[in-house]
């Protein structure tokens, strides 16, 4: 159900950037434990300290721990690159956000424990719970040590299996926990824009079996209970569970519609822009324009990994799955067909060459390399026997090599890091753009400043706008979503 503003909600300032947002009065304010700090749980803890909470950031790395508690930039974005949130950390740190590699001190008292811990796919598609077990068998042991018996909520934020919460009821119950609720609060943040969400979302999803549970979580999201454009919805465990599930996988079939759909109708039926197509399509009102973009394909943390994970959870009960297995498939080969492309049309050769690529995190405004498209670009072109590749991202350099190493594969050592896109282009006989970070934008005047036809392009994201110039020139270039266009065309 979604609440309408219960009276016992102080009511909050539609500007929930403004200080008139944040917990004045001392008895709703909140002791919070975040277990887990990845994306995730480090935003989460950040902003929930913003609104006055007492939150304990809670990891066994000590390093990504000791890093955080510097409020330094260049230390926290070591770990998670993502905009505004090392500021907010270093206004928060002391004050109300504490970072911990030990919760034994500070369990006491506790009213709200976050699981916020990966859950990585096995090879089936399941999700390992090896992390998750791992910390609940542990805070289960500290809780039921405890001498504050006080009402404790387990909340789950990770995305996890439907039942999950059922499961970490049990870990409870035979640790001999006493007097705890355990809930699904799945977060919705995408990455690049996960503090401003997560300071504004859309909606607050909180699934719990009972109505004391409920009212202490409406306590902690109190600024967004009776807000006047955030949903607040109270539900089921199973079914906030689910939600995570169908939203993502609903995102991913989506733009995988417009890759095996859109895409290969402006790439194979003449005189037909599949710009123009988006446009006319998106505009009635009842499609979305998120997503209708065409691309080498979506990465990240969430959505290969969470379809692979319904799917799975969907054959276990006898659900046929062939749509959600064609959505996956989709996506997986928008990530690499753009190489073959490159073969079958512009008759071009990767052996012995030397290719640029540019973007390697999977999205812009973040340094994210899970899932990216760039990993099967890289591993394909190596495949194909390129001779050197010469990479560029605007973050991600340092992440890419702890992806490509040498001990993964012999051929990751073909692997340069450069720091800028003039440095990568340089000596190259070809490019692959496959993050849309703005600033490639404008790489037309730089290709022509740095390399000479013959070149090929291949653009994986639509990031040239006025590339006929360059094929005017003599360039080659392919993009996604376009016939290849040889120069004279």
């Amino acid at each position: 159900m979604i609440i309408e503003s219960p009276a016992t909600i102080r009511p909050k300032s539609d500007d929930l950037h403004s200080n008139s947002t944040k917990l004045i009065f001392k008895e709703e304010r909140m002791k919070i434990i975040v277990a887990g700090t990845g994306y995730v749980g480090l935003v989460h803890a950040a902003v929930c300290s913003e609104y006055g909470h007492e939150v304990y950031a809670y990891d066994i790395n000590k390093e990504k721990i000791q890093a955080y508690a510097t409020g330094e930039a260049t230390e926290i974005e070591r770990y998670v690159n993502e905009p505004s949130l090392s500021s907010l950390i270093k206004e928060m740190h002391g004050k109300y956000l504490h970072f911990t590699d030990t919760i034994d001190e500070v369990i006491e008292g506790t009213d709200v424990i976050f699981f916020c811990l990966p859950t990585p796919p096995n090879e089936d598609g399941s999700s390992n719970l090896t992390y998750y077990d791992k910390a609940a068998e542990d805070i289960a042991r500290k809780l039921a040590r405890r001498k504050d018996k006080r009402r404790v909520v387990l909340v789950n934020k990770s995305t996890v299996p439907i039942g999950t919460s059922r499961h970490l009821e049990t870990i409870m119950m035979l640790n001999n926990v006493e007097n705890f609720g355990v809930s699904s609060n799945p977060e919705f943040l995408a990455e690049g824009t996960a503090v401003t969400q997560a300071r504004k979302p859309d909606r607050v999803v909180v699934g719990c079996d009972r109505e004391e549970d409920f009212k202490i979580l409406r306590r902690v999201y109190s600024q967004f209970v009776n807000h006047v454009r955030i949903k607040y919805i109270q539900t089921t465990p199973e079914t906030a569970e689910a939600i995570k599930y169908v939203a993502n996988t609903m995102l991913l079939t989506y733009i995988s519609f417009w890759n095996g759909v859109g895409a290969r109708i402006g790439e194979r039926i003449p005189n037909v822009n599949v710009d123009d197509l988006r446009r006319g399509v998106t505009a009635d009102d009842r499609i979305s324009t998120w997503g209708s973009y065409v691309s080498n394909g979506a990465g990240g943390s969430c959505f290969g990994k969470d379809i692979r994970s319904l799917i799975y959870q969907l054959r276990r009960v006898d659900v046929n799955t062939k749509m959600l297995e064609s959505s996956y498939e989709v996506n997986e080969f928008q990530k690499v067909y753009l190489v073959d492309r490159a073969i079958s049309e512009a008759g071009f050769s990767w052996s012995t060459k030397t290719v640029a690529v540019l973007g390697l995190s999977f999205k812009k405004n973040t340094n994210d390399m899970r899932d990216a498209s760039s990993i099967r670009v890289i591993e394909t072109l190596l495949g194909k026997g390129v001779n050197r590749i010469k990479a560029y991202d605007p973050l991600s350099n340092e992440e890419a090599k702890k992806v490509f190493t040498a001990e993964n594969n012999i051929l990751f050592s073909k692997i340069e890091y450069y720091e800028s896109a003039e440095e990568a282009l340089e000596g190259s006989d070809a490019l692959f753009i496959s993050t849309d970070w703005e600033e490639f934008r404008g790489l037309s005047g730089v290709i022509s400043r740095m390399v000479k036809p013959p070149y090929l392009i291949v653009d994986g994201r639509r990031m040239i706008p006025d590339y006929q110039d360059l094929v005017e020139r003599g360039y080659h270039y392919l993009a996604v979503g376009s016939p290849s266009l040889q120069p004279g065309t």
